[in-house]
């Protein structure tokens, strides 16, 4: 999906998304909702692929900094104003092939949306502000993963809630902190501190709050001292086995994923929300 874009033509283009390019060639990119953290719904989802695509398109950059606004990097639900998932899902109310279809055209940007990070050709650099619970492969993947102190990660969108963890849980998790840690955090929702991430290994520095995005301008600033083919063919360098595990997996998890929608919570599954404390034993009611 990535073509050749310049800053001018997506600068203003997504209303969930804010960028801001500096005279050194840094771009930061900040998720929000009207200003505050971003509210997760298909159109921000959808809107996050197309968004990197032009981000990976546009030559001129030469570090991205990925960032979320408020107290929050994303950890909200979308479409309804008390945060809920909506009673029933569009595609559910879609007769015939239609509700097929439209789960086939959210995994298509699914796709996207990873292999457009994924093909970001210059060094990224993500700012996690604050809980991440949804898609944390999205920060994930940046070269060099920043927290503030009181960002957590969790998959509250999937296992916990009645759905297969295929779309991109299940090859991020695993490559950063090994199988059987990365499945005990996907089969039992649990809420991975920053401190444990940093101890896990999936985020290199925990910062307090009101210093992350100094910390990431600052390394930003020391990167973009290097030559532009350096940074973007180090870049390639480091998301090449990244490329091969998503190549390998995605699809495969998407498929099913996919298959198993309709006993999704709470439409047809019958499973409870994710409403115990996080480190409660396993199953307990």
């Amino acid at each position: 999906m990535v073509k050749r874009t310049r800053f001018k033509e997506y600068e203003d283009r997504y209303a969930n998304y804010r960028f801001q390019l500096d005279e050194d060639g840094i771009l930061l990119m900040q998720c929000h909702t009207n200003g505050g953290s971003l509210v997760w719904d298909w159109k921000s989802h959808d809107d996050m692929a197309d968004a990197f695509a032009d981000v990976a398109g546009d030559r001129e950059i030469k570090v991205l900094i990925h960032t979320g606004t408020g107290e929050n990097y994303n950890a909200n639900w979308g479409t309804l104003p008390n945060g809920e998932p909506p009673e029933k899902p569009e595609y559910r109310l879609m007769p015939g092939d239609r509700g097929l279809r439209k789960l086939d055209e959210k995994a298509w940007y699914n796709r996207n949306l990873i292999n457009n990070v994924l093909d970001v050709g210059v060094p990224m650099i993500s700012a996690v502000n604050g809980p991440c619970n949804i898609h944390s492969e999205v920060p994930l993947m940046g070269d060099i993963v920043l927290a503030s102190e009181d960002a957590y990660f969790q998959d509250v969108s999937h296992f916990p809630r009645g759905q297969v963890p295929g779309d991109g849980q299940h090859v991020i998790w695993p490559f950063l902190v090994g199988h059987n840690r990365a499945r005990y955090l996907l089969l039992t929702g649990k809420k991975l501190g920053a401190q444990e991430a940093l101890s896990w290994g999936a985020v290199a520095e925990v910062l307090p709050k009101d210093q992350l995005l100094d910390r990431a301008w600052k390394l930003a600033r020391e990167l973009v001292r290097k030559p532009p083919l350096v940074l973007r063919y180090t870049r390639d360098l480091f998301t090449q086995d990244l490329k091969r595990a998503f190549l390998n997996e995605l699809g495969h998890g998407l498929g099913r994923e996919t298959y198993a929608q309709r006993e999704f919570f709470p439409f047809g599954g019958g499973m409870e929300p994710l409403d115990r404390p996080w480190d409660a034993q396993p199953w307990s009611d």
